[in-house]
């Protein structure tokens, strides 16, 4: 797990697959995702599969051209409208 963005709306953690440890029959991340977390509505939304590829690009995007806060969290904001979850501490 990386924290890749914190601001005061949004935090964007991306969680990375893993392999099987001994004795498990399965990983227990079998594929990479990422948690957006929207402060402002406290929901959040796990992208997985093409979702998070497509995000994946957009982060290398990013990397190669800067963006301003404001592009970022416009672009968040997007992907937080995908938000049905309610954001639960455990």
């Amino acid at each position: 797990m990386q924290m890749l963005y914190d601001s005061e709306s949004f935090v964007v953690v991306h969680m990375q697959a893993n392999e099987a440890q001994d004795g498990e029959p399965m990983p227990r991340l079998a594929r990479h995702g990422f948690e957006i977390v929207d402060k402002r509505s406290n929901k959040e939304v796990y992208l997985d599969g093409a979702w998070a590829d497509t995000f994946q690009r957009q982060i290398t995007a990013w990397q190669l051209n800067t963006p301003t806060q404001e592009e970022v969290e416009e672009t968040l904001d997007g992907y937080a409208e995908l938000a049905q979850n309610p954001l639960v501490m455990h």
